[in-house]
């Protein structure tokens, strides 16, 4: 039996002549956030059909607790079955249908006693602000309050394992907050959520380890540190309001104004050998604050116009 909740060996899918995704491998650990990322076109979801039983690949496995997934299928742990909960980017709901139906009918689906359903979905919709529109049709919603009962369908059993396609698409600051918390939640009641998103501050703030699939193949992976490690370029806030900051190989100056600078390190130069380069030439540095290469410039360096089309 496998250790990880998800594991992708080797993985290959072609539709026909062109090639999407090609030896993809990588593993979730129970308990584990973990952040699918890449630009539109580069195998996310292609790689999430597959690992779900729609798509048959073309060579490799792909698998959910040791064994491919089938819809309806028990997936068992043990004795512990495992319930997956799967947030498209794609909305998948009755439109016609009035808003706690729908819900009431998805809990039925997953096990849930009508009236159990019911009281879940009231106490869910109330927190996310649309307890008024209970009786709404769905269709009659704007599409980010379709998207806020979309997530609550998928999290309404409590499942296991959480693949969520960009779950706070559309949203505003608050919202999007809001959600977030929703999803940290499971994650702390040990779920092993698996998520696709353009947004890098939800990756630094919820996920463990990541994945940059860029025209089918991996392009990094490892923790949020190991990537950003990867990339190098630290980049340094020095307070040196005596002396200036002498030209030199090891970094390249950002920004200077009024003593307050911030330089970029050139790879695989530690901090510590810059701060004692500037104490020797004089530099009065009064704080050397060193940080990580952000997520932001990372995503916009491997997928370039791709990014910036997303």
């Amino acid at each position: 039996m496998s250790r990880s909740v998800v594991e992708v060996d080797r993985f290959r899918m072609d539709f026909g002549a062109n090639t999407v995704v090609r030896d993809l491998s990588f593993s979730i650990a129970p308990g584990e956030t973990f952040g699918f990322l890449g630009s539109n076109g580069s195998g996310k979801t292609t790689t999430i059909r597959a690992l779900l039983g729609i798509y048959q690949p073309t060579a490799g496995k792909l698998l959910v607790n040791g064994r491919p997934f089938r819809a309806g299928s028990q997936i068992r742990t043990g004795e512990k079955r495992t319930v997956l909960g799967y947030l498209p980017e794609e909305r998948g709901l009755y439109k016609k249908e009035p808003v706690i139906d729908t819900m009431i009918y998805f809990g039925r689906l997953k096990g849930m006693a009508a009236k159990a359903a019911s009281a879940w979905s009231m106490a869910y919709l109330e927190r996310v602000g649309l307890a008024t529109k209970a009786k709404q049709r769905l269709d009659k919603c704007s599409g980010g309050e379709q998207q806020k009962v979309q997530l609550g369908v998928t999290v309404m059993n409590n499942p296991d394992l959480l693949i969520l396609d960009e779950p706070t698409k559309g949203f505003d600051p608050v919202n999007r907050r809001l959600l977030l918390d929703i999803i940290d939640e499971h994650k702390r009641a040990g779920a092993t959520v698996m998520m696709v998103t353009h947004h890098m501050e939800e990756v630094e703030r919820l996920c463990d380890r990541i994945l940059l699939l860029k025209d089918g193949v991996a392009r990094a992976y490892g923790s949020v540190a190991a990537v950003q490690e990867q990339f190098g370029a630290t980049t340094v806030k020095v307070d040196c309001r005596t002396g200036s900051l002498p030209e030199s190989p090891n970094y390249r100056v950002l920004s200077n104004e009024r003593g307050m600078a911030e330089i970029e390190l050139t790879s695989s130069v530690k901090p510590s050998a810059v701060l004692a380069e500037l104490i020797r030439a004089g530099v009065g540095v009064e704080a050397f604050t060193p940080s990580r290469r952000s997520l932001d410039s990372i995503f916009v360096e491997v997928y370039g116009e791709q990014a910036g089309r997303e």
